[in-house]
């Protein structure tokens, strides 16, 4: 008897289309709008992702702007 089977086929495709439904049920229902405000949770996300995102850039134009240690230690 084989493992994979027409059976466990169409059981395994229904488990994840199910699965599917409820995880884009549970999205919508997290980012939904209630009476104008936004999910405590969307905010303070947002707003590190936004600050992870200036960080980052600063510290990479800073870092681009020296010159590298390892030109300035190699004898000519």
């Amino acid at each position: 008897m084989s493992v994979f089977n027409r059976r466990n086929a169409i059981l395994g495709w229904a488990a994840w289309t199910i699965t599917k439904q409820v995880a884009k049920h549970k999205a919508r229902r997290a980012t939904s709008v209630d009476g104008g405000t936004v999910r405590r949770i969307a905010v303070p996300a947002a707003v590190a992702a936004a600050a992870a995102t200036v960080v980052g850039a600063l510290l990479f134009w800073k870092r681009r702007g020296r010159p590298d240690e390892l030109d300035e230690l190699t004898p000519e």
